[in-house]
């Protein structure tokens, strides 16, 4: 069974979660924890401009099983349209000779 996991990750609010690197610096655990609790990204800036971002561990871990998911189905479709498929007897008669 599949643990549950996080909502989705928000949108940022640029008035709340972008961060000067310095601010990381003096108080690092209060950034962490405002990714958790708001379940939003930090942008984390060094002269005015974006360097990082900063997120929950499990909003990483899903963005990540998403990334590959869509992956994988773009290779389905380009492998359909391309005619590389099999069909459901020859997949079963693979499995069956390993």
């Amino acid at each position: 069974m599949r643990e549950e996991r996080t909502p989705r990750t928000r949108p940022v609010r640029f008035s709340e979660d972008v961060v000067p690197l310095g601010d990381v610096k003096v108080n690092p655990g209060v950034i962490v924890r405002r990714t958790s609790e708001s379940g939003r990204p930090v942008l984390l800036t060094s002269r005015g401009r974006g360097v990082a971002v900063v997120q929950s561990l499990a909003q990483y871990e899903e963005a990540q099983d998403e990334r590959s998911f869509l992956r994988a189905v773009v290779e389905g479709l380009a492998n359909a349209e391309e005619g590389r498929e099999l069909t459901l007897s020859e997949v079963k008669a693979h499995f069956r000779q390993e």
